[in-house]
This record gives C-alpha cells, sequence and structure tokens, in this order.
C-alpha cells in the first residue's frame, strides 16, 4: 500500500470513528450503547476496552502503577500511557473521570 493509499485509508478510519462517536453522542441509552459494543467489539477486545477504565480509575484514586500491574496483569508501559494521558492539560480522561464523579453524586452530566 502505497503512501496515499495509506492516508486514504487512515482518513476512513478517523471518519467512522468520529461518526460512532457522534451517534453515541446522541444515544441516551446505556442499554442500547452496551449492547453495540457487544456487537462491535469480540470479548477479548471488550475485556481491553473495561480494562483501561479501570486502569484510569485506580490511577486517579491513587492507586501506584506497580500495585495496578500487579493486581491486573498489566504492563508498567500500559499504566504509564494512562497515568500519561491522564495528566494532559484538558485531558479526555480527566474530563470523562469528572463526568463519572459528577453521576455518581447524582449531578447532571457536563457538556
Amino acid at each position: 500500500m502505497d503512501k496515499n493509499e495509506e492516508a486514504a485509508k487512515d482518513e476512513q478510519l478517523d471518519d467512522a470513528m468520529r461518526e460512532i462517536c457522534n451517534l453515541l453522542a446522541q444515544k441516551n441509552d446505556p442499554d442500547f450503547i452496551y449492547d453495540f459494543f457487544g456487537c462491535l467489539f469480540t470479548k477479548s477486545e471488550l475485556k481491553d476496552f473495561a480494562m483501561r477504565w479501570v486502569l484510569v480509575r485506580e490511577i486517579d484514586r491513587g492507586t501506584t502503577q506497580r500495585e495496578i500491574a500487579r493486581k491486573y496483569g498489566m504492563s508498567l508501559c500500559k499504566i504509564t500511557r494512562g497515568s500519561r494521558e491522564l495528566k494532559k492539560p484538558d485531558s479526555a480522561f480527566r474530563r470523562m473521570l469528572d463526568e463519572a464523579d459528577a453521576a455518581a453524586a447524582g449531578a447532571a452530566p457536563r457538556d
């Protein structure tokens, strides 16, 4: 595959990802989204997807990277990446964690 074909493929994949995100943003039905993920991902992919969220939650709670690695059998590289993403200014992880905390506290989601 040449560079132009690779760029076109990357653009198509980015467009598909944005389309899915836009569609999910319009849904206010967690059960539907859960079912959709079950159709879209294999069990192994779902496990990895969920484990990344567990990882971010653990980092946010202050669990050490070594403890996370031991507890969940994760590589330190993956944990370090999650930690680095969480520390970025205007981190999407941070914003999502804030949303989750607000929802748990009964507050309305922020846009």
